[in-house]
C-alpha cells in the first residue's frame, strides 16, 4: 500500500510540476506576419539602361506615388542587382503593401487607376509590351516579412 500511496504522490507533484510549463509552452509565437512585398524581376536590355530608368523616374514613380496617396500601398523601392550574373535581374522593383486586396477591390481599384491614367487596360497592356524594347521581365515573386520577437 506504500508503494501505491508513494507512486500517487509522486504523479500528483509531477503534475503540480508540469502545470506552470504549460503555460510557457502555450504562449505566442516568435514571430509575426509583416507586411507582403511585391518583386518584379527585371533584366535591362543592353544599350536601354537610362532609357528605363527615365521610365521609372516618370511614370513608373507617378503610379506607385498614386497608389501611396490612396493608401493601397505603403511604399516602393528599386534595387540593383550590381554583381548580377547570367540569369540573374538586374533591377528588383518593388511594391510593398499591408495586406492583398480581395478580387473585388482589385477590380475597383484597377477601375480608379484607369482613370488616373487617362488609359483603358488594353493601352496599358499595349505600352507595357512596348517597354520590351527596353527591358524583359523575368519574373515576379510575392513575399510576405517575417517579423521577428
Amino acid at each position: 500500500m506504500k508503494s501505491f500511496a508513494f507512486s500517487g504522490a509522486l504523479c500528483a507533484l509531477s503534475l503540480a510540476l508540469a502545470a506552470p510549463a504549460a503555460p510557457a509552452a502555450a504562449q505566442d509565437s516568435s514571430y509575426t506576419w509583416g507586411d507582403y512585398w511585391d518583386v518584379s524581376e527585371i533584366e535591362i536590355i543592353d544599350g536601354q539602361e537610362e532609357n528605363y530608368m527615365d521610365f521609372l523616374s516618370s511614370q513608373w514613380k507617378k503610379t506607385q506615388e498614386f497608389s501611396k496617396s490612396k493608401g493601397w500601398i505603403k511604399d516602393y523601392r528599386v534595387v540593383a542587382n550590381i554583381y548580377a550574373r547570367d540569369g540573374e535581374a538586374d533591377l528588383y522593383l518593388i511594391t510593398v503593401y499591408a495586406d492583398v486586396p480581395s478580387a473585388g477591390e482589385m477590380a475597383r481599384r484597377d477601375k480608379e487607376y484607369e482613370s488616373f491614367m487617362a488609359r483603358n487596360s488594353r493601352t496599358l497592356t499595349a505600352e507595357s509590351g512596348a517597354r520590351g524594347t527596353m527591358r524583359k521581365q523575368m519574373g515576379s515573386q510575392m513575399l510576405q516579412e517575417v517579423k521577428l520577437k
